[in-house]
């Protein structure tokens, strides 16, 4: 089972590659067969492949992305991350806040990860 501190820089290494949009270190965080719900209530992305397609058109969509942990909390295998991620749009800025919590295998890899906000947590500048 991972440590706090490795769950604390898995959590540190996810946001600086999701703010980097680097497609293949984001993969990399994951375990083969991970399942990504994201938000939550979609359908999931299950695997390296689904998983790199939901990537690659967050960073298509976006001149650039800034994903923040705003908290932390771990507990034995799961993390919750208190986010917000600051997307450069064509048309402006777009944040959404929300929290993200993973299940992370004794590898240090993500095994699951669901991410929990909707249209309500979204806001344009």
């Amino acid at each position: 089972m991972p440590t706090t501190e490795e769950l604390r820089q898995l959590v540190d290494r996810y946001c600086a590659v999701t703010s980097s949009g680097a497609i293949d270190d984001y993969v990399a965080l994951f375990a083969e067969d991970a399942v990504q719900l994201d938000p939550a209530s979609a359908p999931p992305h299950i695997g390296h492949d689904a998983i790199r397609a939901f990537r690659q058109s967050a960073v298509d969509a976006a001149k650039s992305m800034r994903f923040e942990a705003l908290a932390v909390h771990t507990a034995a295998s799961h993390v919750a991350i208190d986010f917000r991620v600051t997307v450069e749009l064509d048309a402006g800025r777009m944040i959404i806040q929300g929290i993200e919590v993973f299940t992370v295998a004794d590898d240090g890899l993500i095994s699951a990860v669901s991410a929990y906000w909707d249209d309500a947590d979204i806001t344009f500048e």
